[in-house]
């Protein structure tokens, strides 16, 4: 006598999920739910476009015009011109006005330009508001904003901060600016009093940096530490 086959039992996470599709189709069956539905898909529709409007008509023609204002202040900047640079003619606009107007818009790199004007004209803590504004990812121009911090808290008789920026700014990169910023670094130090710290800065200079300008010049340094 032949033996029926048992029909394989339903298991509970088909029934739930047999149930979830019945109540979604009951949901996108009642008229009332169509309409709320339509409705949610039109104001999202309505926030991304908005957003697209918003970018294309509004803020890349901001940032276009902010790079045309940045353009002749640049060039001040690039002649050593920093009070003009920095304050305008009346006829342009300085990085202040721009970066008061424009903000990032104009780039981050107008607090960069900013904070190195007023380095360059005695405002040293506007020099260092500015520069810890700038936040760009190039690493020369990174470690050239944290020495410039650097040598602001330096112009404040500040060594500890000094000390603190000139070594995140060797950090940042191992090239041939580095080996300045670990000179400035080691300067602070015998300032401060602790030789032995400056001289392994010097140190680090004649070691991993034989071929600077740095080099020649930091063995006197070591050399009259070694013999104190």
């Amino acid at each position: 006598m032949a033996t029926k086959k048992k029909q394989p039992t339903q298991s509970q996470e088909e029934k739930n999920v047999g149930t979830a599709i019945s109540s979604l189709e009951l949901f996108f069956r009642d008229k009332n739910n169509q309409k709320k539905l339509s409705w949610s898909v039109i104001a999202v529709l309505v926030i991304v476009f908005g957003i697209i409007a918003i970018n294309r008509w509004y803020i890349q023609p901001l940032k276009a015009e902010a790079r045309a204002q940045l353009f002749p202040a640049e060039q001040l900047f690039m002649a050593g011109d920093y009070f003009t640079a920095l304050n305008g003619d009346g006829n342009m606009m300085g990085f202040t006005e721009i970066a008061d107007q424009y903000g990032k818009k104009a780039g981050k790199i107008v607090y960069f330009y900013k904070g190195i004007c007023q380095l360059h004209t005695d405002d040293n803590e506007g020099a260092i508001e500015s520069l810890k504004k700038y936040n760009g990812k190039e690493k020369i121009t990174k470690a050239r904003a944290y020495c410039c911090i650097a040598d602001a808290y330096v112009n404040l008789d500040k060594n500890a901060e000094a000390l603190k920026w000139y070594k995140k700014a060797a950090a940042v990169d191992a090239n041939s600016y580095t080996a300045g910023y670990l000179l400035k670094a080691g300067i602070i130090c015998e300032e401060m009093g602790d030789n032995e710290q400056a001289l392994k800065f010097y140190d680090e200079i004649s070691v991993k940096y034989p071929n600077t300008l740095e080099a020649y010049e930091v063995g006197k340094y070591i050399s009259r530490l070694k013999n104190i």
